[in-house]
């Protein structure tokens, strides 16, 4: 066969693998970890500063921009449509049941994106602010680091419904949870691991009233102690940390609590229940360098679910609105 041919053929066969991969979503390879380092070489160290300020002053502060990459990307990828207030043309996610009373940190990203903005206007996607902030916040917490891979572009829309379907409620059974990260491209594996961000953090009294009050598994001592703080009846704002025992501090202690029954949500002690996962939870309670190297990971393939790229969206210059 003349060589020409083997050359044409190879090139369509390249071509179709290539397309293939961009229709199925997984081009994340646009992604890089040095986009910026020609176009804004400040990026990093600019968010990095912003948010070891943020979360000196308020050590909760970490978990709160943690959570918002995590409810970002779960909803259409990660594209910074969780910050975008409602317009008259769309209601946005911030009121989804899920997000609604809940999530936090906004201002702190507005802070960090004029910071950034003031270095290199018009450059930095907030999708990306979003990205590097939640590694940054661990790391202040005491947690494990890792790459980011930059070069995400931000939505011009967002989706109240896709919140509201895609993001895994606290009173998922354990198959819900799989199914639910499935449903992302995860493994249940990855599931436990993404799972130990609660390891810092709170949730409100209406996330953890039925379990305290209704649930067999769960320490008796804890349940009580609980229950000052969520009465049967009214205090449904009144917070508790995910982790009793070191909720500002990004540790493994978030697997022995469930390996004791101490764990907050019905969907965390679901993780530790007598299932698939109890292997898991053990290893990771027994072996902080094994949960922070597999979390790790997690995270960066979290980061690349679905990111828009090239001339798909915009780089917004407020987080808050479209250009």
């Amino acid at each position: 066969m003349p060589m020409a041919s083997v050359s044409s053929s190879s090139s369509i066969s390249l071509w179709s693998l290539c397309m293939l991969l961009v229709i199925s979503g997984t081009a994340s390879a646009q992604l890089s970890s040095t986009y910026y380092s020609t176009s804004c070489p400040e990026a990093l160290s600019t968010i990095k500063s912003a948010v070891t300020s943020a979360v000196a002053k308020e050590r909760r502060m970490g978990a709160s921009l943690l959570r918002l990459h995590f409810h970002d990307c779960f909803v259409n990828g990660c594209d910074g449509s969780i910050l975008l207030d409602d317009t008259t043309s769309f209601t946005g996610e911030k009121t989804a049941t899920p997000n609604a009373n809940s999530l936090r940190g906004f201002d702190v990203i507005d802070t960090i994106k004029s910071q950034v903005e003031s270095v290199c206007a018009g450059v930095v996607s907030c999708a990306d602010i979003l990205a590097v902030a939640a590694r940054d916040s661990v790391v202040a917490l005491g947690g494990p680091t890792w790459t980011v891979q930059l070069g995400r572009r931000d939505a011009t829309t967002a989706s109240l419904s896709a919140a509201n379907s895609d993001i895994p409620a606290p009173t998922l059974d354990l198959s819900g949870l799989i199914s639910a990260f499935s449903n992302k491209g995860f493994t249940a594996k990855e599931m436990v691991a993404l799972s130990g961000a609660h390891t810092i953090g709170q949730a409100r009294c209406t996330s953890f009233r039925d379990r305290i009050y209704n649930e067999t598994n769960i320490n008796s001592s804890f349940a009580t102690s609980l229950k000052s703080k969520c009465p049967s009846a009214g205090g449904d704002n009144n917070l508790s940390p995910l982790d009793a025992t070191s909720a500002t501090t990004f540790d493994n202690a978030y697997f022995t609590n469930l390996v004791n029954n101490k764990g907050l949500l019905h969907s965390d002690q679901q993780l530790y229940n007598s299932g698939s996962t109890d292997s898991q939870v053990s290893s990771y309670s027994s072996n902080s360098a094994t949960f922070f190297s597999d979390f790790a990971s997690a995270m960066v393939k979290m980061g690349n679910l679905s990111p828009l790229t090239g001339s798909s969206g915009e780089v917004r210059t407020n987080c808050r609105k479209t250009n």
